[in-house]
């Protein structure tokens, strides 16, 4: 899928993330954001198997935990990093709108990725994806990314059953274009 720059979705939940533009490396490339994210919103726990994430706090207050660990919080003009592989989450510890800065490298599939589930999101009416295409992107890019507090009996046995359904049910027409996932 090609994206015009900069693209900029949203979920129906409170965040807002702007994919600025994709800054090519020699060692893999690097994609620039700005996310807004509402009082108490922010996204569930999850995994980047192949790509590190940094948020620069330009704006409030910024409460983050990386899996197992204590909840941790950044204000204005810290940075943090989340290494490929650590399991993370972030959300708005704060009264006002959260903004920071940030990247994500290397880009692989993530604008593509991102896009679909806050669509998902969106067609859901909450913060749970529609229930094929959340299966579907969850499925097919296991490889890339995870939730790492979802079942392990869901992700191996329900998403797959799920996912076999609508391809049998034709749910995913709108998918016909998406990106091969990344394999490590």
């Amino acid at each position: 899928m090609n994206y015009q720059f900069p693209h900029t979705i949203q979920n129906n939940h409170g965040e807002v993330l702007t994919f600025k533009e994709i800054i090519h490396e020699q060692d893999g490339d690097r994609v620039l954001v700005e996310n807004v994210v509402a009082p108490g919103a922010g996204p569930i726990m999850h995994t980047h198997w192949l790509q590190d994430e940094a948020l620069t706090v330009t704006k409030g207050r910024m409460g983050y935990q990386v899996y197992g660990q204590p909840a941790r919080f950044a204000g204005e003009g810290e940075s943090i990093e989340f290494k490929r592989g650590t399991p993370h989450r972030f959300w708005n510890d704060g009264t006002e709108e959260l903004k920071c800065t940030g990247f994500i490298k290397p880009v692989n599939t993530i604008v593509f990725y991102l896009s679909s589930i806050y669509d998902a999101q969106k067609k859901s009416g909450s913060e749970q994806p529609e229930k094929f295409d959340g299966a579907y992107l969850l499925t097919r890019y296991a490889s890339e990314y995870d939730l790492p507090e979802l079942p392990k009996f869901v992700k191996h046995v329900i998403l797959p059953i799920t996912c076999f359904i609508g391809k049998l049910l034709g749910k995913y027409e709108h998918f016909k274009n998406a990106p091969e996932p990344v394999k490590a």
